[in-house]
């Protein structure tokens, strides 16, 4: 069969793959001049530094078949995250943990101690949290929660945490140890020369022909048998139910000699700092030695058009036109949504190869079984 692939991400990648090599023929479509998407890496010209130019992406999962999968292609380096935050004028490590807790309070408890102690800071009387304020209170208590919590939503989502749902604050992790792995995953690690290589090689297929700076087209699809399309699903019916809600972020360039921060990332918790956090570029590289330093400053904004959707906000009234958009998809012939856009859910990159594994099986089967692809591989509410 001959394939259309809307997107040159890690989903659209993982699938023209693993279909290239069952035989097929793909094409892939790719907007932006370069492959990799928001994962996307680059040498620095001026530095020799490795970038993350859309923001940081650092693997990490349970999923031993992703790991195994993802290291065909590339070198991982052992890798921990160790984020820190800066709130009300000091420096603090992240998530919460033991160390956090007693240096915000000027205590030295014991892991049981601080584990009482944080009960009897939390909002008890909150039952069933329904936003990210009582979420946060349930679990920290209003000190913790105006710390760490609450400038920082205030800044990364443009709204007040008492109008977000809980959800978005999914599980808060508090750790009574002095564990600062960001992280709990069992493999963690970087590509030891970025992103970009590992989705240059998935699309370096003689059965794979691809297309940059390529919008996708009606007439694209007319000489196809089926098209799997990655990018945002309200585009593909042209935003007729309306544009649903996303967040974008700028990123403002420092150049510095040295280390500017002693970090990877520092998050700004406090409203006042109008950047959420700061991004030292060579620290995601500690075995690479670097005289000079590259620093982003992320500004998190309502996405408008012709910006870069990155975070999708979900609520209500996105969620009522993310319905009408699945409605019209599901009308929709030999076509497939998926991935971050497709199905407009926030997805760690993970979770992104899975599924793309997942549903080039799927589409295999249907294939052999001469029965239609689904048009959701996933269930995108």
């Amino acid at each position: 069969m001959h394939f259309a692939i809307v997107g040159a991400g890690f989903t659209g990648a993982v699938l023209a793959n693993e279909l290239a090599k069952a035989g097929h023929n793909v094409t892939v479509y790719e907007i932006r001049p370069h492959v990799a998407g928001n994962c996307y890496s680059e040498r620095d010209e001026k530095t020799g530094i490795l970038l993350h130019k859309y923001g940081p992406h650092i693997f990490h999962t349970d999923n031993e078949e992703v790991w195994n999968y993802v290291n065909q292609f590339t070198d991982f380096m052992p890798y921990v995250n160790r984020v820190k935050t800066t709130s009300q004028g000091n420096v603090y490590s992240l998530p919460i943990n033991l160390l956090t807790i007693n240096q915000y309070f000027g205590k030295t408890l014991s892991p049981k101690e601080a584990n009482d102690f944080i009960k009897s800071l939390a909002d008890g009387e909150i039952d069933e949290p329904q936003t990210f304020e009582e979420q946060a209170m349930k679990f920290v208590g209003k000190d913790l929660y105006e710390a760490f919590f609450k400038g920082y939503t205030l800044k990364q989502w443009g709204r007040s945490p008492k109008e977000l749902p809980a959800s978005i604050l999914k599980r808060l992790p508090v750790r009574f140890n002095y564990d600062d792995n960001y992280f709990n995953h069992k493999y963690q690690g970087m590509p030891k020369n970025g992103y970009t290589p590992i989705v240059e090689r998935l699309l370096d297929h003689a059965n794979i022909t691809l297309h940059l700076n390529t919008p996708f087209s009606s007439e694209n699809k007319v000489s196809v048998d089926h098209v799997f399309y990655t990018g945002p699903i309200d585009a593909w019916f042209n935003y007729n139910a309306g544009r649903l809600g996303y967040r974008t972020l700028d990123f403002v360039r420092e150049d510095h000699e040295g280390d500017y921060q002693g970090c990877a990332v520092m998050n700004y918790a406090d409203e006042k700092v109008p950047y959420t956090r700061i991004s030292e570029h060579k620290h995601f590289s500690p075995w690479e030695e670097q005289e000079r330093t590259v620093i982003f400053k992320e500004y998190s904004r309502k996405c408008e058009e012709g910006d870069i959707p990155y975070y999708p906000i979900r609520l209500v009234n996105e969620k009522t036109m993310l319905n009408a958009y699945i409605g019209k998809a599901k009308k929709e012939k030999n076509v497939s949504f998926m991935g971050r856009l497709g199905t407009y859910r926030y997805l760690d990159m993970d979770v992104t190869i899975a599924e793309a594994l997942d549903a080039s099986r799927k589409t295999l089967d249907c294939v052999n079984k001469n029965k239609p692809i689904p048009v959701f591989f996933v269930n995108p509410l």
